[in-house]
């Protein structure tokens, strides 16, 4: 197996360069990587430093570097140490220069910018928080999406996520012996969406679940049958009421969020509702 050691170089927060380096080295399953991150180089002298741990543990550099001295004097660099240097956001930055007919900013992490959607994400992101797992049901009318399904169905960490991209969320717990309160079924703004999943894998989440509490395992809770029974409640009432239903089983967080979001943007599409499409990250 070969080592690899990955630089990542970034002149702000490096979320963005870590996202892309995600993506491509899952399609290598038995890759040994390390990683050595530099986030916020923003000068010539914390650059110098981390050319020399550089030319200490040589591999693949990836940056995104918008200060073009910085950057040179990275490039330069990387290439008299014999290095492989890659900017991957570069050919999508320039395909939108020659489409749209204007310069790109060169803004370092202007992506983060303190801006009006940045606080509507902050908002979104406290609003998700104080209204998980079917708290303060008298604001629910206030969010953008309402997610619904049984316990360990994913609704909490796909509602986090959703608010990361600027989604208002609150998720419902549906448990057979204590209905959700009425106002759940008169909501107008938001979309309510039911997550289901198979019940023997939701089995299987519920054990691991109890175990890592260091809890009996052998419970009403991880009963096959009983498990069956909540998911037919559950999606008898997703059916009554109309409401879109993801089946999470073979979805990570994020492509359930995806789907919760392409559903989103249709039904504001139908309603013909201005700026549909993806909140701003």
């Amino acid at each position: 197996m070969t080592l690899l050691h990955l630089h990542l170089l970034s002149d702000s927060t490096g979320e963005t360069l870590e996202m892309i380096t995600n993506a491509a080295l899952a399609q290598f399953d038995d890759a040994e990587v390390i990683r050595h991150f530099w986030p916020m180089v923003r000068s010539m002298q914390h650059l110098d430093r981390i050319v020399e741990e550089l030319s200490t543990h040589p591999g693949l550099v990836l940056y995104t570097l918008v200060n073009d001295d910085t950057r040179r004097r990275l490039e330069e660099r990387c290439r008299a140490l014999g290095l492989p240097h890659v900017a991957p956001l570069d050919t999508v930055t320039a395909a939108l220069e020659d489409r749209l007919g204007e310069e790109a900013k060169g803004r370092p992490g202007r992506q983060h910018m303190m801006d009006d959607a940045y606080f509507a994400r902050v908002d979104a992101i406290q609003f998700t928080i104080a209204h998980d797992d079917g708290i303060a049901a008298e604001d629910w009318e206030q969010a953008d999406i309402v997610l619904a399904g049984v316990s360990r169905s994913s609704k909490t960490p796909t509602s986090i996520y959703l608010a990361n991209r600027g989604f208002k969320v609150a998720n419902i717990p549906l448990v057979v012996e204590s209905p959700p309160p009425a106002s759940l079924f008169q909501l107008q703004h938001p979309m309510v969406v039911g997550l289901t999943t198979a019940p023997r894998r939701l089995v299987e989440i519920r054990r691991n679940r109890l175990l890592s509490l260091n809890e009996k395992t052998e419970t009403a809770y991880v009963d096959e049958e009983r498990v069956e029974r909540e998911v037919a409640f559950a999606r008898r009432m997703f059916a009554d009421n109309g409401w879109p239903v993801i089946d999470v089983t073979r979805r990570s967080i994020e492509e359930t969020a995806a789907a919760v979001i392409k559903l989103f943007n249709e039904r504001r599409a139908r309603a013909g509702m201005a700026g549909a499409g993806t909140k701003p990250i």
